[in-house]
């Protein structure tokens, strides 16, 4: 029992936080924004643990859609269920408990909020088709990591502005930006068995494109603090962010497989200082 339990916990990926904490940092700046402070501390609860649950879903369903694919890349091919340590079914049954544990999680909260919820689950379980046939796949992966923000201001406010779908939009470049830093890893691989990748796509221009990336994230990011007109702790966090993305260029200019993935996982602390800008201009507002 305590073995397959084991199992299903590598499955969804507990033992790298690093996705989830992806997830996290934009709804928490949403929720952040959208309640000028603090958030209610039922809605925050509600969204630290839907994300959980939402990611660990994502890894489950990204896994069984993958199985095949899996087993011809050097960094995936151990995974449980590519390995054949546990069935198909167990992939999905794990998968569809989660996303449902999610969902049970926003019933306290308005209709505009589970809509959006809908919507975060059938983002959530296409995205690992999307590298099939679309050219940049972090791109889609950037809605379904950021698409905590439009639930954040719907949970909230009871709507969704025109400044949450702004942020999106910067999520999704800076999805871009650390997603491509990690399709590099696996570049080789995904060119033997025909993956589309922003990181094959952009080709030689891959430092520069995750760098442009970076660039108008941060200018979103700008643009709404701007219209929000946070103090000066946001700007410094934007700051912080910036320096860390540079900081980030040295990682990957070399292209150095291990390099690449140490800057993809670096950027929890761009998230970071974002959102540790965000909460001290409310605390000292």
């Amino acid at each position: 029992m305590f073995e397959r339990l084991a199992l299903y916990a590598r499955l969804v990926r507990i033992d790298k936080p690093i996705g989830t904490l992806l997830l996290l940092w934009p709804t928490l700046w949403a929720l952040w924004m959208a309640a000028e402070g603090p958030p209610p501390a039922h809605i925050f609860w509600i969204f630290v643990i839907g994300t959980f649950l939402m990611r660990s879903a994502g890894c489950a369903i990204n896994d069984w859609a993958d199985r095949d694919i899996d087993l011809h890349v050097k960094r995936t091919r151990e995974r449980p269920l590519t390995a054949g340590r546990i069935a198909h079914w167990e992939a999905l049954a794990v998968a569809a408990v989660l996303a449902l544990l999610a969902f049970a999680l926003i019933l306290p909260l308005n209709a505009l909020t589970k809509w959006l919820s809908v919507a975060a689950v059938i983002i959530a379980g296409s995205y690992p088709f999307f590298k099939r046939f679309f050219a940049i796949p972090q791109a889609y992966l950037g809605i379904a990591f950021g698409f905590g923000i439009p639930m954040a201001f719907a949970a909230v406010q009871g709507q969704v502005p025109l400044l949450a779908w702004v942020m999106l939009v910067g999520n999704v470049f800076w999805a871009i930006a650390y997603d491509t830093a990690y399709a590099m890893v696996d570049r080789d691989d995904d060119l033997l068995i025909g993956i589309k990748t922003s990181a094959i796509t952009f080709g030689r221009l891959d430092v520069a494109a995750i760098m442009l990336c970076y660039a108008v994230f941060l200018l979103l990011m700008a643009w709404a603090g701007a219209v929000l007109a946070l103090g000066w702790p946001y700007w410094i966090g934007l700051a912080g962010a910036a320096i860390t993305a540079m900081y980030h260029y040295t990682l990957i200019r070399g292209r150095d497989r291990m390099q690449c993935f140490a800057a993809f996982r670096h950027n929890n602390w761009l998230g970071a200082w974002v959102f540790g800008g965000t909460a001290l201009a409310y605390a000292l507002a």
